[in-house]
């Protein structure tokens, strides 16, 4: 009996033994594979529609590279970008139908450095200078044409601002962000021979030109071109870029030479002390989160520096959309800049 219940216990003990060893090396299998999974984070960060992937190699705060390079690439964000501008230009058309043409003039010696007048009819009027985006490749002052009539009507005049593309400049924005310092110094010093009061100057950009509007405003007015500090009056930098070192990591730096030198000088967010004017700074909810990101923390910046800043979220609208806002007097930027203007 004894020799029976000792064969039985070892069978038993025998028994459980393998199904212990087999069920902890599926739970340790499962494991495994649960850490894997958890190891290959999915990307987050891409355009709508675009499958994510396993994340690769972090780049920038929680990007990788192709999450990076999405989020300075706004068309894919926007995919009705082409039929923005088809409706722009047609609404371009309408205004210099209205208004007659711009007059062209230079404020520069090549012959990209010029710059189109829309002028209003009430004298000593106030002026906007609008620089525009692309990329810092594309675009020119004709393309803002559908704006000029908004500021004229309410009796400012609207002046648009043509610069070299970081193409021809060879990828230096050194060059750009000069030609656009020394078209704001040109309307200053010559604003009363159409009838501009300088002393009411303002700026506004969109996107790259948000950027370039952003380092006119940090600009030492009085240390480079020996003009009062207070040459602007007021600004609106609309889904522009503020710190261009996450830029510098993207595929923007295939086409733009980021140096130390253009880093320091050209990221406005490390130069708040200079801002004297007001600013609007603006962003659609709809733009990548990259430019989300860099507008509300600019916005952050200027209002922990204790300078006078509104910031605009236009709920719904992608990157190209806000820049059309501009253009309507009931558009959210369009009021927010007749208001800064103190325009009706």
């Amino acid at each position: 009996m004894k020799s029976n219940l000792s064969g039985t216990g070892a069978g038993v003990c025998g028994h459980i033994t393998r199904r212990t060893v087999l069920g902890g090396a599926l739970a340790a299998a499962v494991t495994t594979t649960r850490r894997v999974v958890l190891a290959q984070q999915l990307q987050k960060h891409l355009p709508p529609g675009v499958t994510p992937k396993p994340k690769g190699s972090i780049v920038f705060l929680d990007y990788d590279q192709e999450e990076l390079d999405a989020a300075y690439d706004q068309p894919a964000w926007a995919r009705n970008q082409g039929e923005l501008s088809k409706r722009n230009a047609q609404k371009s058309a309408a205004a210099i139908a209205r208004l007659g043409p711009p007059r062209r003039l230079a404020y520069g010696p090549t012959d990209i450095e010029k710059l189109e007048l829309y002028s209003t009819k009430k004298p000593n009027a106030p002026i906007n200078i609008y620089v525009h985006g692309g990329a810092w490749r594309f675009g020119n002052a004709a393309d803002a044409a559908y704006q000029s009539e908004m500021f004229v009507d309410a009796g400012a005049h609207f002046v648009a601002v043509d610069f070299t593309s970081v193409i021809d400049a060879k990828g230096n924005l050194m060059t750009m962000a000069q030609q656009v310092r020394r078209a704001v110094a040109w309307v200053y010093q010559n604003a009363a021979s159409w009838g501009g009061d300088r002393n009411r100057l303002y700026i506004s950009g969109h996107s790259s030109g948000g950027h370039l509007a952003a380092v006119v405003l940090t600009t030492d007015w009085q240390k480079d071109f020996a003009l009062p500090r207070d040459v602007l009056k007021g600004g609106l930098c609309a889904s522009g870029l503020y710190d261009l070192y996450p830029v510098s990591l993207s595929a923007r730096s295939s086409y733009v030479t980021f140096t130390a030198e253009v880093l320091e000088t050209l990221s406005p967010q490390r130069h708040i002390d200079r801002l004297i004017a007001p600013v609007i700074i603006a962003h659609g909810t709809l733009e990548t989160p990259e430019f989300q990101r860099q507008n509300r923390e600019f916005a952050a910046a200027v209002k922990a520096a204790g300078k006078p800043i509104e910031l605009v979220v236009l709920e719904g609208y992608n990157h190209f959309e806000v820049a059309e806002s501009l253009g309507n007097p009931y558009g959210l930027l369009g009021r927010a800049v007749l208001q800064q203007m103190e325009l009706a």
